[in-house]
């Protein structure tokens, strides 16, 4: 079993402002876990830090995407790291930050290869500009990072080096816990016409861990192609997970959650994973980061 590279992503480039002079407190999550006893949880082989990129709410130029070059920047850094680690046989957990931090992790993950991806997010995040007008307002990234994998919107986030757009093709991506699609103000619908295996949140909790576990390994079979695992914490209830941005309800039971994402990295084919979106700055007494922390050890307990 492959040990891990934890790297520790501190990025709160892809997210909007809350309210005016607002700063995403995403950026904090890596150290929070660190106090929260990541290390001691996870005892990783090695660890890399990035460095904490500046945040800016100003448009950029040559972009509609807010913080857009420098997420590009970022991420290609992050790209550098989780290559160097796949190459020297370990496995890449990325701890950011928000989700934007995907790109970086894909790009790095596809230099060895074709690669499928298991997207567990209580959103789709599958804005582009074929479904929203790219000239109302800048864009970000951490709602966009599934359309950005899978070939939409700028090319500043979906052409990488070295790699063929896009990260990853439509048929070999499994989204998993998604809330909103049922909406009658679904605000990215044209996600359902895609080749993507879909098992929206309330699915999840009907099938149960183990059903939604064959399902994803069915898709996942269809070329026997490594993947990667992205994990956004909002994917759990607000009850359980309020430190977001964008909280909601229903959300994914967290035996189930441990269930389907400790079978996953067990498994050869998974190259790597990144976790996402957790916000400190909502999180005062710290219990939530000691309840993620334990989550990741419970996850990786099989490895």
């Amino acid at each position: 079993m492959r040990e891990i590279c934890l790297v520790r992503a501190p990025s709160n480039l892809g997210l909007r402002p809350l309210r005016p002079g607002h700063i995403p407190g995403t950026w904090r999550a890596p150290q929070a876990l660190t106090e929260a006893g990541l290390i001691e949880t996870l005892s990783p082989l090695k660890m890399v830090d990035l460095d904490r990129p500046a945040y800016s709410t100003e448009p950029q130029p040559g972009t509609r995407l807010r913080n857009g070059n420098a997420i590009r920047s970022f991420n290609l850094g992050l790209a550098e790291i989780v290559a160097d680690a796949l190459r020297r046989g370990e496995f890449p957990l990325v701890v950011g930050g928000d989700c934007a931090v995907l790109l970086g992790a894909l790009a790095g993950a596809r230099r060895s290869g074709p690669l499928a991806l298991v997207h567990v997010d209580g959103h789709s995040d599958f804005r582009h500009p074929g479904n929203y007008d790219v000239d109302a307002s800048l864009g970000s990234a951490a709602g966009m990072d599934l359309a950005l994998a899978t070939g939409r919107g700028e090319p500043l986030l979906t052409d990488w080096p070295e790699i063929a757009s896009p990260l990853v093709a439509d048929e070999q991506v499994v989204q998993i816990g998604e809330r909103e699609n049922r909406n009658p103000d679904f605000a990215w619908p044209d996600i359902t016409s895609t080749a993507m295996t879909l098992i929206d949140v309330f699915a999840v909790r009907e099938l149960g861990a183990a059903e939604v576990l064959e399902k994803t390994l069915t898709t996942l079979a269809r070329t026997g192609w490594p993947y990667w695992v992205h994990f956004d914490v909002d994917a759990l209830d607000q009850t359980v997970m309020p430190a977001v941005d964008s909280p909601g309800s229903p959300g994914i039971d967290p035996d189930d959650l441990v269930a389907i994402l400790a079978a996953l990295v067990a498994d050869p084919r998974c190259t790597g994973m990144d976790m996402t979106i957790f916000d400190p700055d909502l999180d005062p007494t710290g219990e939530l980061a000691v309840l993620l922390v334990s989550l990741l050890g419970q996850m990786f307990a099989p490895r």
